[in-house]
């Protein structure tokens, strides 16, 4: 695990911490380095004897898969080297995500220096892109809000529910998702009691859905998409208002995504609507749909946590499909 120290890093021991299939190799951070992973960890002693060390190619000679949890613009320096090697790579950050070098430099204000390899990459989101994942040995991983905004608008639009212009989308996230860095916005001060939003019109989540939107849909889709900051440590709560197409009920709505997601054993359609701490500490997307028939709406509701869907429980259910095994292993499942 390369950059293994913040939350998401955490939140990939605690999931692997009870596999006995899988075994933590290596763990590497910069300012962390030195220090045993249980230090910043202490509810996981399992780790106990595992020590946070700097990055070495050396390191590579004993895995099978490289997680790499780091902010954007630093995955780019490792990954050549690392599926040169024959090691296989989880990049839980942004630099594959987008296939676009000239929006990956826009919204993330960085070159990309290794965009030969943004072809090589696939798409982390299991629901859509099983067969891909099963045959590479490179996944990107979504971003949070990407993951809970593509599991709950891209059935209605590839059915043909809801039209793919104007659509808009309000995310309300928790603290973690910003990491574990010291900065006085993020202190508890200034979130306490608080809500904003921010990056409303840039935010680097915005041309990975619509990449994977319009692939799918093979339209252009139109969507405003505002973030917000919560007064939670985590969790993401969606909100998508979307036109309805014509003749739709509520009943084939809601048929249409149980059909869907059958085969999903992390995607709950609920009857009521959903919320953060019903998904916490899982892996689960709980979606929930309402149709306006006064304004002709379509209402979708969609909450994850995104240290875990949106990050490093998705990165585990990619590693299970890229290995072979099912998706549902070191995860507890419980039934719609």
């Amino acid at each position: 695990m390369i950059g293994a120290s913040g939350y998401t890093g955490s939140e990939l021991l605690r999931i692997l911490s009870s596999r006995e299939d899988v075994t933590v190799v290596k763990v590497t951070a910069n300012s962390n380095a030195g220090k045993y992973a249980s230090e910043l960890n202490r509810s996981l002693p399992v780790f106990q004897n595992l020590k946070y060390e700097k990055y070495n190619p050396g390191i590579l000679k004993s895995l099978d898969v490289a997680f790499l949890s780091l902010p954007s613009g630093e995955a780019m320096n490792f990954v050549p080297d690392i599926l040169q090697t024959g090691v296989r790579v989880i990049d839980l950050g942004g630099d594959y995500r987008l296939k676009n070098t000239e929006e990956y430099e826009e919204y993330y204000g960085k070159k990309h220096l290794s965009a030969e390899y943004l072809e090589q990459s696939v798409y982390g989101l299991p629901e859509f892109y099983r067969n891909d994942i099963s045959d590479t040995d490179f996944v990107a991983n979504p971003g949070c809000y990407a993951t809970s905004v593509l599991l709950s608008l891209l059935p209605a639009l590839k059915s043909k529910i809801a039209k793919p212009q104007g659509i808009v989308i309000n995310s309300l996230s928790g603290v973690s998702g910003a990491g574990r860095k010291e900065t006085h916005e993020f202190s508890f001060a200034e979130i306490n009691e608080n809500l904003r939003a921010y990056r409303i019109t840039n935010h680097q989540h915005i041309p990975e859905m619509e990449q994977v939107l319009n692939y799918e849909t093979g339209e252009d889709v139109s969507l405003t998409f505002i973030p917000h900051l919560a007064p939670m440590t985590r969790g993401i709560y969606t909100t998508i208002v979307a036109d309805l197409n014509p003749d739709v009920s509520e009943e084939y709505a809601y048929d249409t995504y149980r059909e869907f997601y059958k085969e999903s054993p992390f995607v709950r359609i609920r009857a009521n609507v959903p919320q953060v701490l019903d998904v916490v500490h899982t892996n689960f997307c709980d979606i929930h749909i309402s149709i306006n028939k006064k304004n002709n709406k379509l209402i979708l509701i969609a909450t994850i946590d995104n240290l875990i869907k949106g990050a490093a429980g998705q990165a585990v259910q990619n590693m299970n499909i890229m290995f072979g095994l099912p998706e549902t292993t070191g995860f507890i499942r419980k039934d719609n």
